[in-house]
């Protein structure tokens, strides 16, 4: 049986893609992200999956955790699937060591 998409279900998959991410880019400094293909495509992603699931929560979630940047999180797929090659990696990889962590904590 598929499990119901609640809020909580839509929370633990944000919550695993930005643990993933945040362990993906582990040690790798802004340079070696920019280079590495495969880990800079496999971190979009998980940017695309975090908006999608962050538009399936109900309001009354999103209205209790108003130090979420909701928002920005729902309007970050299009600009990375519909500008995919002007995404600038060096903003990506800093989102994620900075703002990962904070947020990934706050929704633990």
């Amino acid at each position: 049986m598929d499990k119901a998409k609640d809020d909580a279900y839509f929370e633990a998959k944000i919550k695993k893609d930005l643990a993933f991410a945040i362990d993906a880019i582990g040690d790798l400094s802004a340079e070696e992200f920019n280079e590495n293909e495969l880990v800079s495509d496999a971190i979009c992603f998980r940017f695309i999956q975090i908006s999608e699931e962050a538009s399936g929560l109900s309001e009354s979630y999103v209205s209790s955790h108003r130090e979420v940047p909701w928002k920005k999180m729902r309007g970050l797929r299009n600009r990375i699937v519909h500008d995919y090659g002007r995404v600038d990696l060096t903003v990506v990889f800093q989102t994620v060591k900075n703002d990962f962590p904070i947020l990934l904590s706050i929704l633990e």
